[in-house]
């Protein structure tokens, strides 16, 4: 089932990108669609055991005493990945010397794909601070469904096997420093609305 929501289209981001010397995977097919974050009406317990760009081994509990933003896309998205990603630096900009409390991290839910090495480059893109996370598709899919991430592989009729994209939700999740739960922030929320929150969240654990 093809999960209802935005459709990408090609933009200015990604043709900053570009412009900035990234290499992206083929051109893929046009019809990229990001689901609405769901209603966690039932407690979310976000976990995965993945792998950074260095290839080494990361957790959900190697961030204790940091706030985790969390986002999962692809690097092949045109326009929902980059938008969220801009947002992030913007945010990480936003909170100035408290942005050393918060781990930003970006999960490929393309990790056939999007190899160590071209993850690497597209998060430093955006803002060198941002963690970029892959793994076996069985650990990624792990992480997804912990924090109730939704994607499918889309492929056109006759297309060749590497000729795909990928359907995923939209947002980002806020953990809190003992990786709980805090908050989904929706595709679009914007930079000053989540700094705000994240702001208010820091200097509550700080009392």
């Amino acid at each position: 089932m093809r999960p209802a929501g935005r459709t990408c289209r090609t933009g200015v981001l990604f043709a900053a990108l570009l412009a900035a010397g990234f290499t992206p995977p083929p051109a893929l097919a046009a019809d990229v669609r990001h689901a609405a974050a769901p209603a966690d009406t039932l407690p979310l317990l976000p976990r995965y055991l993945l792998m950074d760009v260095q290839g080494r081994a990361v957790s959900h509990e190697d961030f204790r005493g940091r706030f985790q933003l969390v986002s999962f896309g692809f690097i092949s998205c045109p326009d929902v990945c980059p938008t969220t990603l801009l947002e992030v630096r913007q945010l990480l900009e936003a909170l100035g010397d408290k942005a050393g409390r918060v781990q930003a991290i970006f999960i490929t839910v393309d990790p056939e794909r999007d190899t160590r090495e071209v993850l690497r480059d597209y998060t430093a893109a955006f803002d060198k601070r941002i963690l970029g996370l892959t793994g076996s598709p069985e650990l990624v899919r792990r992480a997804a469904e912990s924090f109730r991430v939704q994607y499918e592989t889309v492929r056109e009729p006759g297309a060749a096997a590497d000729n795909y994209t990928m359907n995923h939700t939209a947002g980002m999740v806020l953990l809190d420093p003992r990786g709980r739960f805090l908050a989904r922030f929706g595709y679009g929320m914007g930079a000053h609305a989540m700094s705000e929150r994240l702001l208010a969240e820091i200097a509550a654990e700080q009392r």
